[in-house]
Order: structure tokens, then sequence, then C-alpha cells
């Protein structure tokens, strides 16, 4: 069983000052060309927290598709090509990543989970569920747990469940299901490939 601890993760600055980016997993992608001259962002898919301290355009990611979910903050204002969109709290939405993309903050700073897949080869979905103490939910194969809020624990098989903290993110498996109690809130995110 595979946790990632959201405390081990490196925060790395935004280009344009506006906030941090921590990255939980991605697939780094196979040897390709430079794209759009812009280059290339090195993996097909990527999960990752961002903490969002300053109003500001989003970096764009051509080629590929977003799922944003704000994870801590109240709401975020987003503009998605001229689109205004009020982001809530726990509430995905999804949108091209080479979209021009600018945020505000109307009440204060957010955190945000981050599903980016390359279209056309992988779909990412976020969905958060509220856990319970008597029923364990299971995290499959090509899926995350992410402990968004509350108390859990995750346990595989007969070995001894483990403490999950605030935003750490547990690997899913078909062999040796994790499986994952306690009281809050997890994001699971998914990422499927796109059968041709």
């Amino acid at each position: 069983m595979e946790i990632i601890r959201f405390a081990d993760l490196k925060a790395e600055p935004w280009r344009n000052g506006g906030g941090v980016t921590r990255q939980i997993a991605s697939r780094p992608t196979p040897a390709s060309p430079t794209q759009d001259g812009a280059g290339d962002t090195g993996w097909d898919w990527r999960v990752s927290i961002a903490d969002v301290t300053k109003a500001g355009d989003f970096s764009p990611f051509p080629g590929m598709e977003r799922v944003l979910t704000v994870v801590e903050g109240e709401l975020l204002l987003l503009s998605v090509d001229g689109a205004e969109h009020l982001m809530e709290k726990y509430r995905p939405f999804r949108f091209a990543g080479g979209a021009a993309t600018l945020s505000k903050l109307p009440t204060g700073d957010v955190r945000n989970l981050n599903v980016i897949t390359r279209a056309g080869a992988f779909k990412g979905f976020t969905s958060i569920i509220e856990l319970s103490k008597k029923r364990a939910h299971p995290v499959f194969e090509g899926q995350l747990g992410i402990l968004l809020q509350g108390q859990a624990t995750v346990g595989a098989g007969d070995g001894d469940p483990k403490d999950l903290g605030r935003y750490d993110a547990v690997v899913g498996s078909d062999a040796d299901t994790p499986n994952v109690l306690g009281r809050g809130f997890l994001a699971v995110v998914s990422i499927d490939p796109v059968e041709d």
C-alpha cells in the first residue's frame, strides 16, 4: 500500500508569483518533440494541490484538460476564455488547459486540487465523497484517494491500518485494494486512458 504524505511534497512557486503547487503524482510523457513551440509539460497527466494567494492569470497548458476543485477557502472566481465561473468548495470544474484563465479571490486565499490530463490520451475525474466509520471506501487501480478534511485510516489486506493526515494521498490498487475509513471528505481522482 502506497501513501503519499502531503508534508513530504515540495512546494514549487508559480511563474507569475501568485501561488505554489505541490505535485502529488504524474505520469511522464514518452519522449516526444516540443509541442506548439511552447515546450512540452513532461507529463501525460498530473495531480497536484495549489495554493492561490494572489489573483491573476493561470499558466496555460495547451493540449491538456483540467479539472479544478477548491478544497480549502470559500470561493474562487475563474474567467475561462471570458466566461466567468464561481467555484465553490468541493465542486469540480472541467475546462480546456489552453484556455485563457484568470482568477479572482473574492473571499481570500484558496487551495485547489488540480487534475490535468493530455487531451485525447487520458481523461481525469474528481469525485468528493463523505467518509464513514462504518463502511470503508475502496481506492482502485488508476485512482488516488486524497483526504481533504477530517480523520481517517487506510488499510489493505491483513496489514495494520495507517493514519492519514490532511491532503495525504492513497494510491489505488486492484491487487490489494486500500480501504479508507473515517469521518470527513475524500477526493477520489480517477485517471482513465482514452480508448481509440
